[in-house]
């Protein structure tokens, strides 16, 4: 009997698949590798031996994990999209789209004339890895998230893009009380998003749609949720028996022709193979050589301190400033001197209003008598609701406070980088003016939560964290990753045997690359000038801290109040709009006592993005609403502008220009997209095709059908062609 045996190995798991004669599968095999491939191929292997005997194979390797594998005991690797694509031509040959979710890969693959697969890059959100990141939240697995998603009777939007950034969803949700029930299906929610607008892309998803991989055939409420938002027929469903040995099964089909070998020479190789030898982890400098490095780095850190005063000895009008970030609350409390009389740093824990309550109630009861709050401003993630909820004076952009802040320590400042929880933001400064501002997006992985994240897995607290990776002889190099992705090579470093100092350090490392070269895309270390002062409460930890100083090749200010940097500016704000006279329309003690906040939600109704608005209503019976999407959701009236709508003038002006009737352009029209320098050039092209005889030109507004034809004609990899064709077609 000619046996064939494909091993898939992925991100997380590996599989074995073995067919016989007939292409019936006589043995296989699902499991985790915990990071350890070689390990875990080595068992699986060994256990197929025991049960099948010492049997004659073909084999053929494939997966994300599989080329080292494969190198090192000589058998033949093979791409999964050619693998998986093989195993569909040979037992659904019917379909049109395959929809595959891995580990920390998903994949959707369009089967026509020509083969397209679109797969994730350099973000793992979305995946089977954040489906178990978000259960953890939950308490429970990715079996309890499933079981759970069965009961839902609400859908909350939830970010899917990064890991990081669903957790800020999602732990409010969990504060509000909302049923697991509920958060279990929109977090499956969440990844069908992912996979339908961050992977097809407006390429539509239709016909016979086949459901692939583990997380897809033990989920069912996952595969219920992609069901019925792309509202398929059971006659368009496929879910083939043994989904999840899909790409297995793809290999064992192409291991026909193989060379035969033993199972026993297969484990021999693998038990006898030095695991390092494939390993790709690499190194970096340690952030102190000694501690004489590290004591002078203390002591010149500790020359950029603020002034204090205590807050007993304060009189006439302070400046209260509040920073509400994404994980974290601040506030400092400032005289006329702008030394600090009162500050404040915590997590919010999801209860910003709270922490901001007791914030105030505290400085009411230590300020004395004959001072009062003369003006207060707040900014960061939470300035429109605690302005509204604490009638604080003003609200101001977190540039604008953070920029302010860090002239107090660097008059010529040229370059500003504030990383904090979940976000972080750049500034160049030009002039004394800021130049430029760059803010991370979709993506959280050189913030503050990412360390955050691995110093909890070790049950450890942040600057615990932190101070093992100023012991690291070795930093491990984890580059520039998903937070998702960067799981598996923490887990292999430390198979490796690199220890928790080494990750720490390396985490540190990858914080600031994650932060300069893949968020704000810095090209040069010199266009951050020679003044450069950093903040957030990331860089009180002194491990991110020297990591930037190494990388830039240059000394840095870091203030000692460096995650107080947006409340110490917004205060200086204040004390700068402050008039002689002038108080605070801020709450008072007793009514800061009295305070109270109902939150409820509901649909707007109002237009057709019917958004879920969150209802903030607050005990004066004043109100605040969150996400809507324009003024109609908050309640506020739109008035008619009389002011000239320029772009509506330009626009006519540009291409309200006569053309040539169908008779007279006998041969034929120009089609120009209305994209890039073609708004400039089209009046030269429009006059010169009029030069030309019988030759008309003629440039149509694009349109979501036109757009939308553009996107189903070329693949992901031709995107400028696209672009370029959804004007013509």
């Amino acid at each position: 009997m000619n046996l064939r045996l494909g091993i898939d190995v992925g991100s997380t798991t590996v599989k074995l698949v073995v067919l016989d004669d007939e292409n019936k599968i006589v043995y296989s095999r699902y499991e985790r590798h915990m990071s350890g491939v070689f390990e875990k191929a080595a068992e699986m292997i060994r256990a197929l031996r025991d049960e099948m005997g010492d049997i004659l194979v073909q084999s053929v390797i494939t997966g994300s994990g599989g080329l080292s594998l494969a190198d090192l005991i000589g058998i033949k690797f093979e791409q999964e999209v050619i693998a998986c694509s093989k195993a569909v031509e040979e037992l659904i040959p019917e379909t049109d789209v395959a929809i595959e979710l891995g580990g920390e890969d998903a994949k959707i693959t369009f089967y026509g004339s020509a083969v397209e697969q679109r797969m994730n890059g350099t973000c793992a959100g979305g995946t089977g890895a954040f489906i178990d990141q978000m259960a953890v939240l939950l308490n429970t697995d990715a079996a309890g998230l499933n079981e759970a998603a069965k009961d839902y009777k609400t859908i909350y939007p939830i970010a899917s893009r990064c890991g990081v950034f669903a957790k800020t969803d999602i732990q409010p949700l969990i504060n509000d009380g909302a049923r697991t029930e509920d958060i279990a299906a929109s977090i499956f929610q969440a990844v069908v998003n992912q996979m339908i607008s961050g992977l097809a892309c407006g390429h539509p998803i239709r016909g016979h749609v086949a459901f692939l991989g583990g997380p897809l055939e033990y989920l069912s409420e996952l595969r219920k949720r992609f069901i019925e938002t792309l509202n398929l027929e059971e006659e368009n469903i496929i879910f083939p028996e043994n989904a999840k040995f899909f790409v297995a099964i793809g290999a064992a089909y192409l291991a026909y022709g193989e060379k035969h070998v033993e199972l026993g020479d297969i484990l021999a190789k693998l038990e006898s193979a030095d695991a390092e030898d494939a390993a790709d982890t690499k190194y970096l400098k340690p952030l102190f050589e000694n501690e004489a490095e590290l004591t002078a780095f203390r002591a010149r850190h500790a020359n950029a301190c603020i002034v204090r005063s205590p807050i007993e000895e304060a009189s006439g009008a302070v400046f209260l400033g509040i920073d509400a970030g994404s994980t974290t609350t601040k506030a400092a409390l400032i005289n006329k001197d702008k030394e600090i009389l009162y500050e404040h740093y915590s997590n919010n824990d999801g209860e910003p209003l709270e922490v901001v309550r007791s914030i105030l109630k505290e400085i009411y009861r230590k300020l004395p008598k004959n001072a009062f709050i003369g003006r207060s401003v707040v900014t960061g993630y939470g300035e429109g609701l605690i302005q509204a909820a604490y009638k604080i004076d003003k609200g101001e952009i977190e540039t604008m406070a953070h920029y302010k802040a860090a002239k107090e320590f660097l008059p010529d400042v040229s370059f500003i980088l504030d990383i904090g929880g979940q976000d972080m933001k750049c500034m160049q400064i030009r002039d004394g003016a800021i130049s430029s501002i760059m803010l991370n997006e979709a993506c959280s992985s050189g913030c503050g939560s990412f360390i955050e994240t691995y110093a909890k897995s070790v049950n450890m607290s942040v600057p615990e964290f932190a101070d093992e990776a100023l012991k690291s002889k070795r930093p491990v190099d984890l580059g520039t990753r998903c937070t998702v992705f960067m799981n598996s090579k923490v887990k292999q470093a430390q198979k490796e045997g690199s220890s928790i100092a080494d990750i720490s350090a390396g985490l540190s490392y990858s914080v600031i690359k994650n932060a300069l070269y893949k968020v704000i895309k810095l090209r040069n270390n010199e266009d951050t000038g020679a003044k450069v002062v950093v903040q957030g409460g990331t860089f009180l930890n002194e491990a991110v801290l020297r990591a930037i100083e190494i990388i830039l090749e240059k000394d840095v200010v870091r203030p000692d109040i460096s995650g107080l940097m947006g409340a110490y500016g917004s205060a200086i704000t204040a004390s700068d709009d402050y008039k002689e006279g002038d108080v605070s329309t801020l709450l008072g003690i007793d009514e800061v006592d009295g305070f109270e906040v109902q939150t409820s939600n509901a649909r707007c109704g109002r237009c057709g993005n019917n958004c879920l608005l969150t209802i903030s209503k607050f005990s004066d019976g004043s109100r605040f609403i969150t996400g809507n999407r324009c003024e109609k959701g908050a309640g506020i009236s739109t008035e008619k502008s009389e002011l000239p709508n320029l772009y509506k003038i330009k626009t006519k002006l540009l291409f309200d220009r006569p053309s040539l009737s169908k008779e007279e352009a006998k041969r034929g029209v120009i089609g120009i997209p209305r994209v890039l320098n073609m708004y400039e050039n089209y009046p030269f092209w429009k006059d010169f095709s009029r030069s030309l005889a019988s030759v008309s030109c003629s440039a149509l507004r694009p349109t979501r059908r036109c757009i939308r034809r553009a996107w189903t004609r070329f693949p992901q990899t031709q995107p400028a062609i696209r672009r370029r064709w959804c004007m013509v077609i």
